[in-house]
């Protein structure tokens, strides 16, 4: 787990399961998705893609998003990402 901060983390707001998409759909997905929260809220991203660890959290950042979590069980990563 990768946490970038140590305060408690907030219940996403909405969840986007994409197990099962070959990537880059993870992570177009999720940059498709962000914009109609509204600033404050949180994306619950899952995916089993391997490579959407490196697309994912990057592509949020550089969009000026904020990752608060990565979270790996076995395949399956959760991501956290708030608006």
């Amino acid at each position: 787990m990768t946490r970038t901060n140590s305060s408690p983390l907030p219940a996403p707001d909405f969840r986007l399961d994409m197990r099962g998409e070959p990537c880059p759909y993870p992570a177009m997905a999720t940059l498709e998705a962000l914009p109609r929260l509204r600033p404050g809220q949180v994306l619950e991203v899952v995916s089993d893609c391997p490579q959407s660890i490196n697309n994912i959290p990057v592509d949020a950042r550089n969009h000026g998003y904020e990752v608060l979590e990565i979270e790996q069980d076995g395949p399956t990563i959760r991501y956290l990402i708030r608006r």
